[in-house]
């Protein structure tokens, strides 16, 4: 029963009364806009559509109008309002606003308040979740002052959902092209309905570890943190209480997450150590540095003779550490491997007393795993396996997650059982 349960939450696609604005921007992307109505059409909300007048000319008012059963807004000032707020009506009506596609013309518009027609003025004038699906050319999307404005609206907890990797409409391939709908439409039933983490702490570690040779020298490797990222964003999605422990990592925060930044692999047990106490999940993402320099240099060194030798000693094992906790959580580690990917992680897993563990293929020659967008990795428990991938970073986060939230529920209903 327990498993048909956790099935039916985590594949919902009840949006039964609930009340959904779309809004559509100026952009090929606005195709889509067409399927997502009627995707979440189908999963039972109720959806009213509100386009740009750039929008107009990628895609017909009455296609909306027939696949949504309202009339199309769009004008701010037409008459139908009797008091002049239609602005105001549409958000009380309206339980989660999402803007897909949205362009770099309106999220800078959003992240700098102008409200200069119907679909900026409702933006501004609600209260309730604001998702904004951007789409655009992959320079457009890199652009530092698009970045900037993304970053603003984080800052104000708007969701930002996607942009993909991929072909886009003008030839050029990359980062842009608008998240699908269906997976538009999951997210949306995932965030108003019923999560399959809701009142579960999870503690995630990610990106890599600085440790210091000098004062401008460091031991590293290639981590971006775009795994572990990718992961506290589908675990906050999934209703979880998200610690995010980060290594040097030039990445936004995901939606509803609380991060800490560390540079060190003694910095990183430390801030596990002050989160762990009541966390269900621990998931050790990050690409932690196995040994540090027995010395900090005070100044630079100077290349003043042939060869250097280096005194290395080792760093903590944070998952070692956490795995002697009693009671500890639920543990899932991550095995990056040049050779031997299965034996390694299966060694792993059983030496250190995981959960789970996910292994995926790294070094010369992959064009998977460190500092790639995309990722390809296994899963590993105890009776079972899984693979998944080749797929982007964020969608394999979102398979790993849901991975472990059938794996957690299982072993604490187990648990249950035996101490009732």
């Amino acid at each position: 029963m327990l498993l048909l349960s956790l099935t039916k939450t985590m594949t919902s696609t009840d949006l039964s009364g609930k009340c959904l604005l779309l809004g559509i921007c100026g952009s090929i992307a606005a195709y889509k806009s067409a399927y997502l109505v009627r995707e979440l059409r189908r999963r039972g909300a109720e959806v009213r559509v509100i386009m740009t007048h750039s929008a107009e000319a990628f895609i017909t008012r009455l296609s909306l109008q027939g696949l949504s059963g309202h009339p199309v807004e769009s004008q701010q000032f037409d008459g139908d309002s009797s008091d002049g707020m239609k602005h105001i009506a549409l958000t009380r009506w309206a339980d989660v606003i999402v803007v897909a596609p949205a362009t770099a013309n309106f999220i800078a518009k959003l992240a700098n308040g102008m409200a200069d027609d119907l679909l900026s003025t409702v933006c501004i004038a609600s209260d309730i979740p604001l998702i904004i699906a951007p789409a655009m050319n992959r320079l457009m999307w890199e652009h530092p002052l698009v970045q900037a404005n993304v970053q603003k609206l984080i800052a104000l907890d708007m969701m930002i959902w996607g942009p993909e990797c991929g072909e886009q409409a003008c030839g050029e391939s990359g980062s842009g092209r608008m998240i699908e709908p269906e997976a538009i439409a999951q997210k949306i039933t995932t965030l108003l309905g019923a999560k399959p983490l809701d009142s579960t702490r999870v503690v995630i570690t990610a990106g890599p570890t600085h440790e210091m040779l000098d004062p401008v020298r460091y031991l590293s490797n290639h981590s971006s943190g775009r795994m572990g990222f990718a992961l506290a964003q589908a675990a906050a999605e999934a209703g979880a209480e998200v610690s995010l422990i980060a290594g040097p990592a030039r990445l936004p925060t995901p939606h509803a997450v609380q991060r800490y930044d560390v540079l060190s692999a003694e910095q990183m047990l430390q801030a596990v150590l002050a989160q762990i106490d009541g966390a269900d999940i621990f998931i050790g993402c990050a690409a932690v540095s196995d040994y540090r320099p027995a010395q900090v240099h005070p100044q630079k060194l100077k290349r003043d003779s042939e060869t250097l030798s280096l005194e290395l000693v080792r760093n903590p094992d944070i998952l070692a550490t956490v795995g002697k906790r009693h009671p500890r959580p639920f543990l899932v580690g991550f095995a990056a491997e040049t050779e031997a990917l299965v034996v390694n992680a299966k060694q792993k897993l059983l030496a250190k007393n995981l959960d789970m563990i996910v292994a995926n293929p790294v070094g010369v020659g992959q064009a998977y795993g460190f500092d790639s967008v995309d990722n390809q990795v296994s899963i590993y428990w105890r009776g079972g396996e899984m693979n998944l991938g080749p797929d982007s970073k964020i969608k394999i986060g979102e398979a790993v997650i849901k991975q472990i939230i059938a794996r957690y529920h299982l072993k604490t209903s187990d648990e249950t059982i035996r101490t009732a």
